[in-house]
């Protein structure tokens, strides 16, 4: 992953872990649940795009371009079926 995508993911992460915090206060300050319950919903969709964003990035660099050296620097030596197993169990996971 260049630096450009990983700032982005970062500052994506960064935004979703102050909604959290955002969560916390609203629950310590007694905020009313269906407030808690908007915010709740925005976090998740907000997860699920950087989900998505990451297995996009991983299925253009480490799927697609399996064997050419593009591949991250923590990946496994797999076959292609292996590869393939990695991808269904990581979507079963992620979809869950």
């Amino acid at each position: 992953m260049n630096a450009e995508v990983r700032k982005k993911l970062l500052t994506r992460v960064n935004r979703i872990a102050g909604q959290v915090v955002g969560v916390q206060r609203m629950v310590d300050e007694d905020r009313y649940c269906v407030d808690v319950l908007h915010q709740i919903a925005a976090i998740r969709s907000a997860l699920d795009s950087l989900g998505v964003e990451l297995l996009t990035r991983h299925l253009e660099s480490c799927v697609v371009g399996h064997g050419t050296g593009s591949e991250h620097h923590c990946a496994k030596p797999l076959t292609k079926e292996q590869l393939l197993a990695e991808v269904q169990n990581t979507l079963a996971q992620f979809l869950k």
